[in-house]
């Protein structure tokens, strides 16, 4: 473990430092994750590369959302993970820290539904605003629409 991954995870409540894959993590509490972020920029993790979320359905926390940072002056990387629970799926926002957590955020708020508290912005990204749900939860339905193919005449 590096002494700056150690200095995160220090530096919130509950912070655990771990391994995935080669690739250094820190779990944290869902409401640690704007203070870990801040603690890894000043630790020089300089870029925010990646934001996604999962939704383990009969997990709790159901959600996990992911932060992926570089270090670019030390090349390395490091992951956040956060639980979220599926009963309150609110997150502190990282737009603060990071500005280019913006669309990220809005793209896992659109299609999960987690909620990114003190967001500029959030509103859907890549659906339409009548949309209803959120389409990668592992609880929504796959739906259907219409298909007409060249050689029949009925719509299936």
């Amino acid at each position: 473990m590096s002494d700056r991954n150690a200095a995160i995870a220090a530096a919130v409540e509950g912070g655990t430092v771990g391994d995935s894959l080669g690739q250094p993590t820190i779990s944290l509490p869902i409401g640690e994750l704007a203070t870990a972020a801040a603690a890894a920029k000043e630790n020089g993790f300089e870029m925010l590369v990646d934001m996604t979320s999962v939704d383990y359905l009969d997990r709790e926390p159901r959600f996990e959302v992911i932060v992926n940072l570089v270090s670019v002056s030390a090349g390395t990387r490091l992951r956040l993970l956060a639980g979220v629970p599926g009963s309150d799926p609110t997150v502190p926002t990282l737009t603060a820290v990071y500005p280019g957590a913006d669309f990220y955020e809005r793209e896992i708020y659109d299609l999960m539904g987690i909620v990114f508290d003190g967001h500029p912005e959030l509103t859907r990204i890549l659906l339409p605003d009548e949309w209803v749900g959120h389409p990668l939860r592992k609880d929504s339905s796959v739906g259907a629409v219409p298909v007409q193919f060249k050689s029949s005449n009925e719509v299936s």
